[in-house]
């Protein structure tokens, strides 16, 4: 069978056409997407032809990693799943593209193992489950922060699971008016920070001079998580000399962090309401992947492939 997905033709070229399915094998299940998220931040190094080099690189490709649909058939061993409501890590289920990471179709088939059951209450907020899966491992790997350095989606969700895991209200920081409004943890202009013992700092921003930014506020001993995804990093080394800094990368999510956020959500912790800013049908996908990149208000763009 066929389905409408999304394509990466080449850097900048993107398209919205029909492709051809693999064929379900016994453990496989096949999902009808109904909402895909827009990754402003993996997706948009896809998108611009920035993102290094690794197995499973190469145009054209079917991008997402975000999506969440219902169970509508699957193989002889996976029956039982069928109506599920499911999250869709990606998808390599295309004959004439990659799957990378290949959740931004209509229709995908993977093997079951992979989609994670949801409560189809949280709707479209589902998407972000990725996204605070990774935010949760940025504590998990460093412990619950005390800043985080940037207020964008990511940078919420730390403080939204820092806070829901039952630690204090971290400080955050961001350059742009726009994103300091009321929060129930404090958002301000680094600027305006004379602090300079924070014991855990978490990057969220990306910045190419974020080790620079975090060294110059630790306390001696402290330790500086990286959350973001970076081309190259460097900094001055007499700040992080006399505080004998830390340094720790935190990578992709694992199962266990899935789980913990799911935990989270459905005991009432956490919310993932209000992180999702603009939303476009499926449709529209060539305005809406260059708007999720460029424009400064769109926190979160998801796709909307009911109408597909």
């Amino acid at each position: 069978m066929d389905t409408t997905a999304v394509i990466l033709e080449a850097p900048e070229r993107l398209a919205l056409r029909s492709l051809a399915l693999v064929a379900m094998t016994a453990g496989d299940i096949r999902v009808e997407i109904e909402w895909s998220g827009v990754s402003s931040g993996t997706e948009k190094l896809l998108w611009s032809g920035q993102m290094p080099a690794f197995p499973g690189m190469g145009y054209p490709l079917v991008p997402g990693y975000e999506s969440i649909g219902r169970v509508v058939d699957a193989g002889a061993d996976a029956r039982a799943r069928i109506g599920e409501w499911v999250f869709v890590p990606g998808a390599n289920c295309y004959r004439d593209a990659r799957g990378l990471f290949g959740g931004t179709a209509r229709t995908v088939i993977l093997p079951q193992a992979r989609a994670i059951p949801i409560r189809e209450s949280i709707g479209r907020d589902g998407i972000l489950l990725a996204l605070a899966a990774t935010a949760r491992h940025a504590i998990a790997a460093g412990g619950v922060p005390d800043l985080v350095i940037g207020h964008g989606i990511l940078g919420r969700l730390i403080a939204r699971i820092a806070m829901a895991m039952g630690g204090a209200a971290p400080t955050v920081w961001d350059t742009n008016p726009a994103r300091r409004d009321n929060f129930d943890y404090p958002v301000i202009d680094p600027a305006a920070d004379d602090r300079r013992d924070y014991a855990v700092i978490c990057d969220a921003s990306g910045a190419t001079d974020a080790l620079d930014l975090a060294f110059a506020r630790l306390r001696k001993g402290g330790e500086v998580v990286l959350a973001g995804f970076y081309d190259r990093l460097s900094f001055a080394f007499p700040q992080a000399f006399m505080r004998e800094a830390r340094m720790r990368i935190s990578a992709e999510f694992t199962p266990a962090d899935v789980a913990a956020v799911i935990a989270l959500l459905d005991a009432g912790s956490l919310n993932l309401g209000g992180l999702i800013t603009h939303e476009r049908p499926a449709s529209q996908a060539l305005d809406a992947y260059p708007q999720a990149f460029t424009d400064p208000e769109c926190l979160k763009m998801v796709l909307d492939w009911k109408t597909i």
